[in-house]
């Protein structure tokens, strides 16, 4: 393998003598610290956040929410990663500390910061701002000028080199990565409004009178694009900081939220860009935006690659064997390592590790999210003797438009339909959330049950 110099922002480019692609490592990005919140209750996604944190919860088959971020800064070499946590985060920790390690002849770290009762202040986090002000004196501890804040629960990817770039270029104190939305999605979202060099003059959060709205509409010269209906421009909830603005910004604002208060506030008085980002991103912050998002994964062409070599998203090595399928009828579905499908209809289907799903049943539009484990021949006697189904899909079951957590047994002839619409439902084995029939963690639906 041979190398050489390569400045300005290429520390050294690397060629392999074989076929590989080349790898680039760059420089700068080692000066960069990314900070991850994960610590959100997660409450518009219950019950897949009942015993879990939202960066935790499982998405296209094998992967976790938090794989996103940390797999967008391992692309661009930043390898100084600090997760902020609060909420349910046994399994999220123990994903991260499972997945994730350097080695010893790197600088680089992945640390789990918990919410924790300090000398100073005893509260949970309170917003974004809060949670990063709680943890500003281990973020002041590295030999790092720049911060890039992410969210831990978005589907996306960025360049973050080109963004960390534009932010310095600018001689920006902070860069918010934006996205062009219509006016009809204007409301839902923080809006800004720049001039022509991009820099931000306003900030609304949610702004939806006609009026305001009106004075929020950016020329799309602005914005560097040629669709002609995006004209507002949403923040994404992304920020690249100068470290030193970053404290001094959290040190005099108390206020909890970087979106709706403390940004806003600082438009005045600091240099604040937009980053315009026009690929695919998607906030998974609903039960209906988290369903899609999952289906949309076995398209023919989905609007999320996971099989992009040159930027695959890392996860956990579980040393699975491949799936066995048996005498199926199988559509537009996505099945991951180690299940099991025998004699069964799949359409529009996610099926996560380990799912085992027996003979005649028939599933449309379901994201099925597996097992942690197998079970043996001992313990399936055993659960049929305390009257419980095995973990999986039995026998003859119809299920549609649903959402089956971790671990879930359904006995056979078990029917999941939602027949007469129902929207919102809360039961004590069951949630419809948006119309989507929600089966929790390691619930069990006895023989013949019906939904």
């Amino acid at each position: 393998m041979l190398y050489s110099y390569h400045p300005p922002y290429a520390e050294f480019l690397f060629f392999h003598i074989d076929n590989s692609p080349p790898k680039i490592y760059y420089g700068p990005m080692k000066n960069v610290l990314a900070v991850i919140l994960g610590g959100g209750r997660g409450t518009r996604l219950y019950p897949l956040t009942k015993f879990r944190a939202k960066p935790a919860v499982p998405i296209g088959g094998k992967f976790r929410l938090i794989d996103i971020p940390i797999s967008n800064c391992l692309h661009w070499n930043i390898k100084k990663i600090m997760v902020l946590t609060q909420f349910n985060t046994a399994s999220l920790h123990r994903h991260i500390s499972q997945s994730y390690r350097f080695d010893g002849f790197s600088d680089g770290f992945l640390q789990i910061l918990a919410a924790q009762q300090t000398i100073e202040d005893s509260n949970w986090y309170q917003g974004t701002a809060d949670a990063v002000r709680k943890n500003i004196h281990y973020i002041q501890q590295q030999k790092t000028g720049t911060v890039v804040v992410l969210s831990g629960d978005q589907l996306y990817r960025i360049n973050l080199l080109d963004f960390v770039e534009r932010h310095q270029q600018l001689d920006a104190d902070v860069t918010l990565a934006v996205k062009p939305v219509a006016r009809l999605q204007a409301g839902e979202f923080g809006i800004l409004q720049i001039d022509d060099q991009k820099r931000i003059v306003r900030f609304v959060e949610k702004p939806r009178e006609e009026k305001l709205l009106d004075e929020l509409y950016t020329p799309g010269a602005y914005l560097g694009i040629e669709e002609k209906d995006l004209n507002y421009i949403a923040s994404m909830g992304i920020y690249v900081f100068k470290k030193d603005v970053l404290i001094d910004l959290l040190e005099h604002n108390v206020k909890e939220d970087f979106g709706r208060q403390v940004i806003p506030d600082a438009i005045q008085d600091h240099r604040i860009f937009a980053y315009v980002f026009t690929d695919y991103w998607e906030d998974i912050g609903t039960i209906k935006a988290f369903f899609e998002a999952n289906l949309d994964f076995a398209n023919p062409i989905p609007r999320f690659d996971f099989y992009n070599e040159e930027a695959p998203i890392y996860t956990r090595k579980r040393f699975l064997p491949g799936s066995k399928v048996e005498n199926c009828d199988v559509h537009y579905s996505l099945i991951s390592d180690g299940s099991i499908i025998e004699g069964s209809r799949l359409s529009n289907t996610i099926i996560g590790t380990r799912s085992l799903i027996r003979s005649d049943s028939n599933l449309e539009r379901v994201v099925m999210m597996g097992a942690d484990f197998y079970q043996s021949q001992a313990e399936k006697a055993e659960e049929a003797r305390r009257g419980r189904p095995p973990v999986g899909i039995g026998k003859s079951c119809v299920i549609r438009n649903a959402i089956l957590d971790k671990n879930v047994r359904i006995g056979d002839g078990v029917r999941i339909l939602n027949e007469k619409g129902l929207m919102e439902v809360t039961h004590d084995r069951y949630c419809i959330v948006d119309g989507i029939t929600v089966v929790p963690k390691d619930m069990d639906l006895p023989d013949g049950f019906v939904i």
